[in-house]
């Protein structure tokens, strides 16, 4: 077995898990590189960080604590969301550089679901602190590992679904060379395709142009709009969906966390003052202390330069069981599936079963029907959202 990187787990002893806690500026240069992984233009080494340490708690009760949704492939099918997020990162810089971010209760289920990836590579949180800390935690780590030389790396949510990985590659690349040629912090636009209420919104500012075509400077982010403005961006053209997807210098996330959240990058400066044999030994004491709050809020909402590069692949993030359906195996009356259903006078329903059981429907219209080994939801479509708000009043042992 790899032996990963630091330090001991503080899980109890005979848990067969991983050992350690590795666990408005100038436009950029001209742009000549072709954006493909290896061909690039800047002597800089590249790295992927998955960041999948969430609950998923809208995908109760196939989700839990313990093996959330990234480890369950929601839409059916032989991959997890993480396997394939994973294969994907692999394509976009050199497999041997792709690191998970998680925390200490999931590196069982990621070793037993995802044996494709190495111990080694699974850099595990102290404690949740949300995308900031795990963010800031991960480039540390980053520059550790590199001997204190810069690098890059791109951020990828564990939880989308994306079909082709050669464009999402090239992307990628086109987002690596804005990166490092202007040290700005980059994040991919996804052109709407429908006005969406549940994703936040990037308003392009300025155009620019390079080998791989056009990439914009930022003008504004936007939160989660309602019904009306959503129609309104989404049909301006001026308008991409945040995806939460990043690229950047290891040395320009840093600076911009010491910047706009400078408690945080002052733990993160004493954590990375340790010497090596230590660094997630102080992690494990000053971590948790972190203020638990999102990259977008702490830093991208208030950068000023923050550039977007639009996506040239398809793309979902599958969020919820009504994102999730969109993906399941259709059957008749407008019904998606994942196992075996027998409906009658029903439609628009969305069924998961992962219990090996039959459903049957008779007379019903636009109901989530998901079975897991010990809980069964059954709930409208339109109630799916606030799963959240279910979960927090189960039981422990549901959870």
């Amino acid at each position: 077995m790899q032996k990963a990187a630091f330090l001991r787990s503080t899980y109890p002893r005979g848990k067969n898990i991983a050992n350690t806690f590795c666990a408005r500026a100038g436009s950029p240069n001209k742009l000549t590189a072709r954006p493909e992984r290896g061909i690039q233009k800047y002597n800089m080494k590249r790295y992927a960080v998955i960041m999948a340490g969430g609950a998923g708690e809208r995908f109760w009760p196939l989700s839990r604590r313990s093996k959330p949704k990234h480890l369950w492939n929601v839409a059916g099918g032989e991959s997890c969301l993480l396997s394939m997020t994973y294969a994907r990162a692999r394509r976009a810089v050199e497999p041997e550089n792709v690191y998970v971010v998680t925390n200490a209760e999931q590196v069982g289920a990621i070793a037993s679901v995802c044996p494709e990836i190495a111990r080694d590579k699974i850099i595990v949180e102290p404690a949740g602190r949300d995308t900031t800390a795990a963010i800031g935690l991960s480039a540390a780590y980053l520059k550790k590992i590199g001997g204190g030389e810069d690098s890059s790396f791109a951020v990828f949510p564990s939880d989308h679904i994306v079909s082709d990985a050669e464009a999402f590659a090239r992307t990628i690349g086109a987002a690596f060379e804005v990166a490092e040629s202007g040290g700005g912090l980059v994040t991919i636009g996804i052109v709407p395709t429908f006005p969406a209420t549940g994703y936040g919104y990037i308003r392009r500012g300025e155009k620019f142009s390079a080998d791989f075509g056009e990439y914009y400077k930022v003008a504004r982010f936007f939160e989660k709009p309602n019904l009306a403005r959503a129609s309104e961006y989404a049909a301006s053209g001026e308008f991409y969906w945040n995806a939460g997807i990043f690229v950047w210098k290891t040395s320009a996330i840093l600076a911009a966390i010491e910047k706009n959240a400078p408690g945080t990058g002052k733990i993160l400066r004493e954590i990375s003052a340790a010497p090596d044999s230590g660094f997630f030994a102080a992690a494990q004491k000053l971590y948790p202390q972190i203020e638990k709050i999102s990259i977008d809020f702490s830093v991208m909402e208030r950068a000023d330069n923050a550039w977007t590069v639009p996506a040239k692949f398809d793309w979902d993030d599958v969020g919820s069981w009504a994102a999730a359906e969109r993906h399941m195996p259709r059957v008749a009356d407008g019904n998606a599936a994942v196992g075996e259903l027998f409906a009658a006078d029903s439609k628009n329903c969305a069924v998961f079963d992962a219990a090996g059981r039959a459903t049957a429907l008779m007379g019903v219209e636009g109901l989530v029907v998901v079975h897991s080994k010990d809980a069964t939801l059954v709930c409208k479509k339109e109630s799916a959202e606030k799963l959240k708000d279910l979960v927090k009043t189960l039981p422990e042992r549901f959870r």
